[in-house]
């Protein structure tokens, strides 16, 4: 399927708290009630705390979602999205949505995006929130586009649903 869209997550964990890459697979793919007993993980990618960056699924970078890079992140539009998730997005009490992404999180989020744009130049880029009625990534991904410069053409517009 065409390449359309590609959507920013959070972990839903407390700031500052670190999450592994084995942890977030375990919550997704273990059986139910220790995970969501998925077959795939939600996320292509997961941008940890110190800005390293883990790629769950191979993809070939190219404007194909082919049936190997299909992850379960956004019910519905999986087949034409990638999800890229940052760890995060709670507040210490663990009660409040937040952005909390570090500022090494930050420059590797961008360093994606602009990988991405750079091969599939027509991609949207939108929060979870924009799809779901639920405050993941705990930032108006539009409005923090904008701020960082990236062309209007690449910002998906509907409104968040919640934060």
């Amino acid at each position: 399927m065409q390449f359309q869209y590609l959507i920013i997550h959070c972990t839903a964990t407390p700031a500052g708290r670190w999450v592994s890459p084995e942890d977030v697979k375990r919550w997704h793919t273990a059986h139910k009630p220790y995970g969501n007993g998925w077959k795939q993980v939600g996320y292509s990618d997961l941008i940890l705390l110190d800005g390293s960056r883990h790629q769950f699924v191979k993809h070939n970078n190219d404007q194909i979602i082919d049936s190997f890079e299909i992850t379960n992140g956004v019910a519905g539009i999986n087949s034409i999205s990638r999800h890229l998730c940052y760890v995060g997005g709670l507040d210490k009490t663990f009660h409040k949505a937040q952005d909390t992404r570090t500022p090494q999180q930050i420059e590797t989020m961008l360093t994606i995006i602009q990988e991405v744009l750079a091969y599939a130049p027509n991609v949207k880029i939108a929060g979870h929130n924009q799809f779901a009625s639920k405050a993941c990534p705990s930032f108006f991904v539009p409005e923090w586009l904008r701020m960082v410069g990236i062309a209007e053409r690449n910002i998906e517009g509907r409104k968040s649903v919640k934060i």
